[in-house]
């Protein structure tokens, strides 16, 4: 057995490159190159780091050009299609990856990867090392053996798996050396190994139990002829290419003794430059993968280093790079409170972080407030345990000539609002900046914009908190390290907010950001602090509803089934579906674990078999019932009694609002289960609820971008848009538009605008494609005007890499002029929607900070408390219901003069759900 003191990790970058370009979303860094594959390579390089602790790690590739396996067969990997270029150009960059890692890597001319691999792992034995081969595909479970084990993927990047002899066995029924003999009969397509024509996977393996291998078959076949324990029709195509099958023996052989300039040495880790990895993870912005570096400490010889036990891997927590001049102050006295006060009244601008005990601000306690409006110098007041401060520090945060600077600074307006101070002015939002610029990022956090602009990586929160069972408290962290983490977050935050602004006025994002941005930040605190009532008893009950029709369901759906199973299992489903039920497969989707059951899968098959609705049904009600019904009265604050979603400016790339904890957007509409979790948002006794909505906003929207007269006039006579639309499609009266012709031209109207083309038209309404072509065809003829727009959008958006809004909010598509077809075309249909969506988001968003700035003097006591999609919700007095009504339609409808007029829908009821026009 190997000595399991000395670990070899050997990597087949090709495979593992290939299988992370494919498995992995098209991630590009900030000038648009895609980085998907390296990313996912240097993932799950840091991934085997932390699971086997080697004492050795190299990489293998393969080399361009023709191998020695090309000599015995011209046509090896032939037909295999070229990867785009997109691909290519990464694999520099994981070499770069590797170079400052300080990982080698070995690659031989005339042989391939698993030449380089198989040649390694042979050296390794002899050495008593065990070896772990990392690798994305099957060539390598031939080099198994008690000395090596093969690292591999199942699904995507993450679902993992370690094969060795017995794992090997479990899964195909074969020795490692076996799968040689395997790929001799069977062949394998992908590489262009030929195998024996006629002979399938089945087949192969039914031979292999037999008679173990290729040599023992053959000596069946020349000591019995006709006579040989083979069926005939296997015994005829193993006559007829017996040569094939030889020849595929030899091309399917991992080689052994590749000539490599070779030794241990080169392999054994050494202590990384951290310097050099922080430059490059910077590049290609890995600020994510910063935390899982193994921390190597020095070793004095090769000998002494592999005699040891390796030291377990450890996240890096010390900084890259020393921080000169800087001079991080803890306040923690009254008199260096007053020296601190008498500078900071000085100032015309600061950046404030707070610490508190959790990321709810409705729940938290305020421990402290740091300061900071020099780069470099910060200080950290104490507030959990000089309380008497707050009052002091009133003044300082609400007052008006002196500009804050946050990084969420929502949060932090927030948690003082709990103290009684009212942050202000709230003048620049790093997050926000960033988001602005790059709203197709999700890195927008403090941690890694300090790393991807200034190269410097913050300190880890879970230095002071630590993590999972071991976890503590922010109130127990002593605090003078609180101080030090705070202060950096303020040091940093200014310095972001500085190099942000800068940024926005190159780009012209300057006026989006202190016109619509900022002044929403407020406006969204108030929101979240007026929360909603929520009727848990109604809740309670509807639950019990809910678990009566699922259960009933279950029993439906097991009996067309004809047996128990786990339906929340796609695995299960799977086979219930495809296998008890023999559903036709024919146009269903397949992903890495075969045939999918996802929801527009089953759409799919819903008039072939009555179970696919049930599980429908069952599948709705199920994510009802756990993500509302039962979810709501936990979220319930205790001290309000209301409940208090997080809405957030930063997720999406259109500008729209989210909202989490819970999630008010998701709640479906047009199911009557859906429906009823609106009846659970209820007013306030005394008062109503009062939703705004905007009338069909986004066609509204395009039609005044495409200046489309024959819509514009539709709109300003008040017609229904899709029925004038029906009508002049089909080229009939108004009148005489059915409801089905109605409802395809919505369907059009709408889809126009998320790049819909025929084939998603035909798979929405059940037409033939052809019909489908037709109808859109006239629908552009009709809106000629829309059709010149989408396709000056798409031409700008080729040559700009960018699409925006009426107001200048930016969406970048570096991906747009990518060679791949299917990148390409999802590029150009987020070029059509972007401008349409995100226009309507910042319409919505105007309308909110005109109407929160304007509604205390026309109804003090009315409070607006959601915003979802294109509405906005309010808790009003019954008795001001009118005037209340009255305004929020006038704000809204006057936000903004477009060739369409604005319309807003006003309803109101005791709840969100039951509610009448006004």
């Amino acid at each position: 057995m190997p000595n399991k003191h000395k670990k070899f990790i050997i990597i087949d970058a090709n495979a593992l490159l290939h299988r992370s370009f494919h498995a992995l979303p098209p991630l590009t860094t900030k000038d648009g190159r895609l980085i998907n594959a390296v990313y996912g390579f240097t993932s799950v390089l840091l991934k085997v780091f932390k699971e086997f602790k080697p004492t050795y790690v190299a990489v293998a590739y393969d080399m361009r050009g023709k191998t020695f396996r090309h000599e015995g067969f011209a046509e090896y990997k032939a037909g295999r299609v070229k990867a785009p270029q997109e691909f290519y150009d990464q694999i520099p960059l994981s070499k770069q990856v590797l170079d400052v890692l300080g990982i080698p890597v070995f690659e031989k001319q005339g042989f391939e990867a698993d030449d380089v691999i198989g040649t390694v792992a042979q050296l390794n034995k002899k050495k008593d090392i065990e070896t772990i081969i990392v690798t994305g595909d099957k060539d390598a479970f031939q080099l198994i053996d008690d000395h090596t084990v093969v690292f591999t993927m199942r699904k995507g990047m993450s679902d993992t798996v370690i094969y060795d002899e017995k794992k090997l066995f479990e899964r195909y029924g074969l020795a490692p050396e076996q799968m040689i003999e395997y790929k001799a009969l069977a062949g394998d397509p992908s590489d262009n190994i030929p195998g024996v024509r006629g002979i399938g996977d089945k087949s192969a393996l039914e031979l292999l139990k037999k008679f173990k291998n290729l040599e023992n078959i053959y000596k069946e076949i020349d000591e019995k002829g006709a006579a040989a324990d083979i069926k005939p029709r296997y015994l005829k195509l193993l006559r007829e290419y017996k040569k094939e099958a030889f020849m595929s023996h030899g091309l399917a052989t991992i080689v052994r003794d590749v000539p490599l300039e070779y030794s241990n040495d080169k392999c054994l880790i050494r202590p990384f430059d951290k310097e050099k990895i922080f430059s490059v993870f910077q590049e290609l912005g890995f600020n994510s993968l910063l935390g899982r570096l193994p921390d190597i400490p020095p070793v004095g010889s090769v000998e002494e280093s592999v005699a040891k036990d390796v030291p377990e891997v450890k996240p890096v927590v010390e900084k890259p790079r020393v921080i000169k001049n800087v001079n991080y102050t803890l306040v923690a006295t009254d008199s260096a409170f007053a020296e601190f006060l008498t500078e900071a009244r000085e100032q015309t601008a600061m950046a404030v972080d707070t610490e508190s005990t959790s990321l709810d601000p409705f729940r938290a306690k305020l421990l402290g407030i740091s300061f900071c409006w020099k780069e470099g110098h910060a200080f950290y007041l104490d507030i959990k345990n000089n309380q008497i401060w707050l009052e002091k520090l009133k003044p300082l945060l609400e007052d008006q000539k002196i500009k804050k600077f946050g990084h969420n600074i929502k949060y932090d307006l927030a948690i003082l609002q709990q103290a009684g101070i009212e942050l202000a002015p709230v003048s620049f939002d790093s997050m926000i900046g960033s988001y602005l610029l790059n709203p197709g990022s999700r890195g927008h956090g403090l941690d890694a914009l300090a790393f991807s602009v200034f190269g410097y990586q913050m300190q880890p929160i879970i230095d002071l908190i630590g993590k999972g069972k071991d976890q503590i408290s922010m109130e127990l962290v002593p605090a003078d390290k609180v101080s030090w983490y705070s202060c950096e977050d303020a040091d940093y935050t200014l310095r972001l907010c500085r190099y942000l602004a800068e940024e926005l006025e190159e780009k012209k994002l300057r006026k989006l950001f202190d016109d619509i941005e900022m002044p929403l930040v407020p406006v969204l605190a108030m929101l979240e602090k007026n929360g909603v009532k929520i009727d848990s008893e109604f809740l309670d009950v509807l639950s019990k509803e809910l678990a009566k029709k699922i259960s009933s369901l279950e029993k439906k759906i097991y009996d067309l089934a004809g047996t128990t199973f786990n339906i929340n299992s796609p695995l299960q489903l799977k086979e219930v579906l495809f296998g008890r039920l023999k559903i036709s497969t024919e146009g269903i989707s397949k992903t890495k674990t075969g045939l999918s059951t996802a929801a527009a899968q089953l759409d799919k098959m819903r008039d072939k078999h009555p179970i696919i609705n049930l599980l429908t049904d069952y599948r709705e009600l199920s994510k009802l019932q756990s993500t509302y019904v039962e979810a709501l009265p936990k979220l319930v604050n205790p001290k309000t009694g209301r409940v208090h979603t997080s809405f957030n400016q930063t997720i999406t790339a259109t500008g729209r609002l989210s909202s989490s904890d819970p999630n008010f957007q998701n709640i479906p509409i047009r199911t009557e289960e859906g429906k009823k979790i609106r009846q659970a948002i209820i007013a306030e006794k005394g008062f109503q609820i009062v939703s705004a909505d905007y009338s069909q906003i986004e066609l509204r929207v395009v039609a005044s971008l495409a200046h489309d007269e024959k819509m514009i006039e539709s709109f300003r006579k008040g017609e229904d848009i899709h029925r004038r639309t029906a009508a002049d499609i089909y080229n009939i009266p108004l009148e005489d538009v059915t409801d089905e012709q109605r409802y395809e031209a919505k369907e059009v109207n709408f889809g126009v605008l998320y790049g819909m083309g025929a084939w998603g038209l035909a798979s929405r309404k059940n037409m033939s494609r052809e019909r489908a072509r037709a109808f859109i065809e006239k629908y552009f003829y009709v809106h000629s005007q829309i059709q010149a727009y989408l396709a000056e959008t798409i031409q700008s958006a080729h040559e700009m890499e960018y699409v925006e809004t009426l107001f200048g909010r930016r969406r970048y598509l570096p991906e747009i002029n990518s060679e791949m077809k299917q990148v390409r075309a999802q590029a150009e249909r987020m070029a059509v929607n972007m401008p349409v969506q995100g226009t309507a988001a910042d319409l919505m968003k105007m309308a909110m900070i005109n109407i929160a700035k304007k509604l205390p003097a026309v109804s003090p006591r009315t409070r607006m408390i959601l915003q979802v999609h294109d509405e906005l919700v309010f808790e009003v007095p019954s008795d001001e219901v009118d005037k209340a009504s009255a305004f929020i339609r006038q704000e809204m409808n006057s936000v903004y003069t477009m060739d369409v007029p604005l319309k807003t829908d006003v309803s109101v009821g005791p709840n969100w759900d039951e509610q009448t026009k006004i």
